[in-house]
């Protein structure tokens, strides 16, 4: 028997993030718009030291973590040597664990009740740090997903404007797996040009594409990336 010969391999992670970024100014030009208007979020929950340091050499540098504890494990001793380093925080977050979100994530993804709201408020004042947020809108209405109902999101950014003087930048949205996304996604700029908001975070490694043509401004991607997921 041979050796597997290097087109055997399988892709870097180098070569998956090349792909990507490919694939994301492909849609882009199709949608006619400006590939620099999309910034690929490199989901690394789960990730290994080996698969972080790889990514990073591509020059990726912005990433969605869905928990706030393994965050800490994984970024906390890197922050120093990564000045252009943006975390997002793409996981429900509980209420007791705001005050750690506000230390290390730059965006909060998933702002979801008025009290999360008023928890992340009085944290960003004690530290004196107020990461972006953006409203989760759960636009399936599925019972066991985060989110709030795209009926009440318009209330809940309101809230989270005026009443606790946060920066909501955005929206962001996981349609259900089951189901076509593009309406989801319209829903959900529907509801961010209604209020003025700016940012989309919604699409992953299976339908990105799909959501650039609706308006993302970013994508979650993470199986595209670094292949099957680590389980625990």
């Amino acid at each position: 028997m041979t050796p597997s010969s290097p087109a055997s391999a399988p892709p870097s992670i180098a070569e998956r993030v090349a792909e990507v970024r490919a694939r994301i100014d492909v849609a882009c030009r199709a949608a006619g718009r400006d590939p620099h208007d999309v910034t690929l979020t490199a989901v690394s929950k789960t990730q290994g030291p080996d698969a972080i340091d790889a990514i990073l050499a591509s020059g990726q540098r912005v990433f969605g973590e869905n928990r706030v504890q393994e965050a800490q494990s994984r970024w906390t001793a890197r922050i120093a040597g990564l000045p252009d380093l943006e975390l997002r925080l793409i996981g429900p977050l509980q209420t007791n664990k705001a005050a750690d979100a506000v230390a290390l994530f730059d965006v909060v993804e998933t702002l979801d009740r008025e009290k999360l709201a008023r928890a992340l408020a009085e944290a960003a004042m004690r530290r004196g740090r107020s990461p972006r947020v953006l409203v989760q809108v759960n636009t399936g209405a599925e019972s066991q997903k985060a989110g709030i109902s795209a009926d009440q999101a318009d209330a809940l950014i309101a809230t989270a404007r005026l009443t606790y003087g946060l920066t909501v930048e955005g929206l962001m949205c996981i349609p259900p797996a089951a189901q076509d996304p593009e309406p989801h996604f319209k829903t959900l700029s529907a509801l961010a040009d209604r209020n003025g908001l700016a940012v989309l975070s919604m699409g992953m490694s299976g339908d990105y594409e799909a959501a650039i043509r609706c308006g993302a401004t970013h994508v979650r991607v993470g199986t595209a990336l670094f292949g099957e997921r680590n389980r625990r």
